[in-house]
């Protein structure tokens, strides 16, 4: 068993913390960084180099040789370039360290490298990173030793964002701005900051490295893209909060240990559905933190899985059959002196601002579903919405029982006169509390849910940023909001406008509320009755980013420009075609390196059999329909095979990357399912001992 862990000692060890920095810097630079975190502003050059010199020498004491500008690209993982503190070397041999403020808040790395869009030419590469101050630095433990990162932004020569944090800072000033008129208006004028807070839920499978490292698919693609499933898969709701396998819990263990030392504060931990899914969840905290905490999580789950000699799959679907994985995103409006915006209260039908609030929140949702969809948009994500473990591609909003009664009351006579009560759980054994349950139900067939004091986005997918789901939620909302404050800052009678403007939010986009099974056939032709939006794959999302209305919204409020806009559509149409296409040479790979030649000996040996038990005058009848079947899939899979290398051979044609992409959904991919089906049934009728890769069954019970 492994040795005991302090979390209160541990916590935030590798972090450079508020705490450490007024320990470190002298009263007037703390002074000054704490003014800059949370009101804005720029160091002065004398203060940034003395808390530079501050965080180098608390690195260098806890091991560190080099730092590094941490950022987060248009790829949705983060990127990082090494540098060593190493300065020059005196003339007696001895060398110098040292890390300036120049160094701490700017640097360069090759812009054209990375995704953008069109806004970045190979021949010109200049990109700058610059320093979050809003996010602690912190040291990562690795291979390459330790490393002081740096949270940074990123973005190019010319001053457009080329990474996910720069436009989820931007969208959570214009909330902050627009939400703090609502409360000033609804007589709040003690708080003097409104933070979007975010706690994201993340979904992981866990299998066996070796297993693993003998499919190709697992390796270049990071999902299955052959496989039947075993007898024996989720039907039985075992796994669900089953008993944690040791091997397991003790990667949860040292996994915890880890984010605990990097400031993270995870929380819950627990078997999701599928067999070989897990799930950990943290506390809330500042959506940029938040963020910025899961792609540590994310980035720690893989490395430390590999240490137990396992492999972290963060694709949203790995195997084909279960459930695949999503991350929720857990949203709320909170004061910088504790008032959560999103708390109903005891008896939500008095309190008016909650419920103004919440209809701005339902009127930003309706008139933006589109664009909210399109955010938890990505290749992997489109295997896995719709299914049956995640919400559809529909855009509705779940109220649950209570507040659905309190909004029906406003709309129909304008005012709320009770609330629903929970009231007593009584489960008849008289050993057993009873206790106030809630006043409504979960919906987890629901992708935006409200639940208890804030709203859960369930439609993002495990592997993605949440930076892109965030952004486009908090701008949605502070364009609501700034509506709403024009409308109220000008009213003659305050209370009169609130009412009014209340019942016409909730009235004209009542339409986007949905309680009900998600899952079912009904609600699909129910929403188009609606006229909700239903966007079924990620490149049909991506032609939301560069409407009239999105260019709008965005550039009002100074999130994203036009050309922004244009860059992030254009990389959604590349990045599918290029994972389609990966995904398609590996299938053509492994289906002619591995299963046709398996299956052919395999075939080769019942032939044998046959003629064998033909020799001996038995009765060869059950071998030969065997083999005829095994020959009839073979050529099936070999038709699929050969279609679908000519039309990979057809897409190379293609220049325009929008016409690719769609040319990979319409034409490759259906051929890809194609080339799968054959196989996968091939799969039980083969020995095992032949079959030349790790099954379903191997990776999900065996693992």
């Amino acid at each position: 068993m492994s040795s005991k862990v302090n979390v209160e000692e541990i916590f935030g060890q590798n972090v450079f913390t508020i705490a450490k920095m007024r320990e470190r810097l002298p009263k007037n630079v703390y002074n000054e960084v704490v003014n800059v975190i949370e009101h804005g502003g720029t160091l002065s050059k004398e203060s940034a180099d003395v808390v530079a010199n501050a965080m180098k020498n608390w690195a260098v004491e806890n091991g560190a040789t080099h730092f590094t500008h941490w950022f987060q690209p248009l790829t949705g993982i983060t990127a990082e370039k090494h540098d060593s503190f190493v300065t020059n070397a005196e003339s007696d041999g001895h060398m110098i360290t040292s890390f300036s403020g120049k160094e701490l808040i700017k640097g360069e790395p090759d812009a054209s490298s990375f995704p953008s869009g069109g806004l970045r030419a190979t021949f010109e590469a200049r990109g700058y990173t610059t320093w979050d101050i809003t996010s602690p630095a912190f040291l990562k433990e690795s291979g390459a030793g330790v490393t002081l990162c740096i949270p940074t932004a990123f973005c190019s020569y010319t001053g457009e964002a080329l990474d996910k944090k720069t436009p989820l800072l931007r969208s959570m000033e214009a909330v902050n701005k627009q939400a703090l008129r609502i409360i000033r208006l609804f007589g709040n004028d003690r708080s003097t900051k409104v933070n979007v807070s975010v706690g994201p839920e993340q979904e992981y499978f866990l299998v066996d490295w070796d297993k693993s490292m003998k499919r190709e698919d697992l390796i270049f693609t990071g999902r299955t893209l052959f496989g039947a499933m075993p007898p024996k898969g989720q039907e039985m709701e075992d796994h669900y909060f089953g008993v944690i396998r040791e091997r397991v819990g003790e990667f949860m263990k040292d996994l915890n240990t880890e984010l605990w030392k990097l400031g993270v504060p995870d929380k819950t931990q627990h078997n999701e559905v599928a067999p070989g899914q897990h799930e950990l969840a943290p506390i809330y905290e500042t959506a940029n933190i938040a963020v910025d905490h899961n792609q540590i999580i994310m980035e720690t789950m893989k490395r430390v899985a590999e240490h137990h000699h396992m492999r972290c799959l963060l694709h949203e679907k790995p195997f084909a059959g279960v459930n695949g994985s999503g991350k929720h995103d857990n949203w709320s409006l909170c004061t910088d002196d504790g008032i959560n915006l999103l708390d109903p209260g005891d008896t939500p039908n008095k309190n008016i601002q909650f419920l103004f609030i919440l209809s701005c929140i339902l009127k930003a949702v309706d008139t933006h579903a589109d664009l909210l969809r399109q955010s938890a948009a990505d290749v992997g994500n489109d295997h896995r919405l719709g299914a049956n473990e995640a919400p559809p591609a529909i855009i509705s909003v779940f109220l649950g029982e209570q507040l659905e009664d309190v909004v029906r009351q406003l709309i129909e006579t304008g005012e709320a006169k009770r609330s629903k009560r929970g009231g007593k759980l009584r489960t008849g054994v008289s050993t057993l509390p009873q206790f106030e349950k809630d006043a409504t139900d979960r919906n987890r067939t629901s992708p935006f849910a409200f639940t208890g004091n804030k709203f859960e986005f369930r439609m993002v997918g495990s592997s993605d940023s949440m930076a892109s789901s965030n952004t486009t939620l908090n701008t949605i909302v502070a364009e609501a909001f700034c509506e709403a404050a024009d409308v109220l800052e000008n009213a003659e009678d305050f209370d009169i406008a609130v009412h009014d403007l209340m019942k016409e939010y909730l009235t004209k986009h009542q339409r986007i509320i949905f309680n009900g099974d998600g899952y079912s056939d009904e609600w699909v032709e129910e929403a188009a009755r609606r006229g909700l939006p239903n966007i079924k794959s990620t490149i049909e999302a991506a032609d939301t980013l560069t409407t009239d209305k999105a260019v709008e919204l965005f550039e009002t409020f100074g999130v994203y420009n036009k050309t922004e806009l244009e860059s992030r559509k254009e990389i959604i149409f590349e990045n599918y075609a290029k994972t389609i296409n990966i995904e398609a040479l590996t299938m053509i790979d492994m289906a002619s390196k591995q299963i046709i030649p398996a299956v052919m000996k395999y075939a080769g040996k019942l032939a044998s059999y046959v003629n064998e038990i033909k020799a001996a005058g038995a009765d060869e009848a059950a071998l030969l329909s065997e083999l005829k079947e095994i020959t009839t899939e073979l050529s099936d899979m070999k038709n699929a095979l050969d279609e679908l290398k000519e039309v990979e051979q057809r897409a190379r044609k293609i220049k325009d990357e929008r016409e690719l992409a769609y040319f990979y959904k319409d034409s490759v991919r259906p051929v890809m399912d194609a080339l799968r089906a054959p196989a996968d049934r091939l799969e039980m009728l083969v020995d095992k001992n032949d079959w030349p890769f790790p099954t379903y069954a191997d990776l999900l019970f065996e693992g």
